[in-house]
């Protein structure tokens, strides 16, 4: 059940951010655009109710209860910068705005951008851990919760490898060829 609320998430989010757009951009109703992109928000909200709804009910935790806690750091962390690269597109496409900058590919301001995405994924791991902890407060029952208590340290080597990958681009830039 969670897998399907977590899909049905995903789905919303990019609903919601389609018809904001739509809103601001075809029918140049801005405020109602700006209300269904600050919505997306509530979509996670959800997701987290129902997550802790579910083990609550007595169902043992598994790795998709940990995902919905993925999922609602990256959007957390993430979620702000994709509905404004989205935007920028489409204010490009149907609204005559300027057309958006690529992202850097070379250099310091690669380097830099590198970096701030790594800041992004402890941010958005720093939100799971906090979901996690949460999740087991609330359940308290051990034996229900132990997949959650083990993800963060799964997540944090991966946080680590990014680490490397992302700092790797300051102490040795990528340069033109």
């Amino acid at each position: 059940m969670i897998a399907a609320l977590i899909v049905g998430c995903e789905i919303s989010f990019w609903v919601l951010v389609l018809a904001g757009l739509c809103a601001r951009y075809f029918a140049g109703w801005k405020r109602t655009g700006a209300i269904l992109l600050l919505a997306t928000p509530v979509v996670d909200l959800l997701l987290l109710v129902f997550t802790i709804m579910d083990l609550r009910n007595g169902v043992k935790a598994e790795f998709v209860h940990g995902l919905s806690a993925i999922y609602i750091g990256v959007t957390v962390a993430y979620g702000h910068r994709m509905i404004k690269w989205a935007d920028e597109r489409f204010a490009h496409r149907f609204a005559g705005g300027e057309k958006p900058r690529p992202a850097p590919k070379f250099g310091k301001d690669h380097a830099r951008r590198e970096r701030d995405g790594w800041y992004r994924h402890v941010f958005a791991w720093f939100i799971r851990v906090v979901l996690f902890g949460l999740m087991i407060l609330i359940v308290n029952d051990p034996t229900r919760t132990e997949v959650l208590k083990n993800m963060p340290l799964g997540w944090g080597a991966i946080v680590a490898i990014d680490f490397l990958i992302s700092f790797s681009y300051t102490i040795w830039p990528r340069q033109h060829r």
